[in-house]
This record gives C-alpha cells, structure tokens and sequence, in this order.
C-alpha cells in the first residue's frame, strides 16, 4: 500500500513521526486483541510475555486475513493493567 509522507509547509518539525500520512489503497483495521488461542483459552496465565506474544500472533493472523503484514500497521494502541508489565510488552512486541 503505497504512503505518502507529508511535512505540510509552516508546520513545525517534528522528532520520529509525520504530520500527515495520505494512503492509497485499501484501510484495514484491527481491535480487540486478546491472549487467547483459538479455543478461546487463555493463554500463559500470570506471564506477561507469553500473553503479549499470543496478542500479536492473533494481530498478525488478522492482517494476514486482510492481505497486510506486521510492516503495514501505522497505529497501535495498547491498554495494559499493569504499568509494570510495560518492559514486558515492549520486549515482546520488539520482537514482531
């Protein structure tokens, strides 16, 4: 899906992201990712890595569905119960 970057004239820099992005092509949105399998069992009870890797494989299995790869999301966003399971997540996710 091609982007198009956009640094509008008079806007002010900006430090690792874009102002505008313009896409063509088709937009495909994804929500509710939660560690469980496909029987609907959780998924590594009392382990946070084990639960983010199963929330991301369920991510990429749904892109995949729609013809998108892991390198085509633009925005995630993630709700967590415990602020410290960030380094956690952020470990996991690095890894997708």
């Amino acid at each position: 899906m091609p982007q198009h970057l956009i640094q509008p004239e008079g806007m002010p820099p900006t430090n690792g992201y874009s102002h505008v992005v313009a896409f063509t092509g088709t937009v495909v949105m994804v929500s509710g990712q939660v560690p469980l399998d496909a029987d609907g069992r959780l998924v590594g009870p009392d382990d946070t890595r084990a639960q983010t890797r199963q929330v991301f494989h369920n991510l990429q299995m749904a892109l995949a569905a729609a013809g998108a790869r892991m390198a085509d999301l633009v925005k995630l966003t993630v709700f967590l119960t415990n602020m410290a399971d960030l380094a956690d997540f952020r470990e996991v996710r690095d890894e997708f």
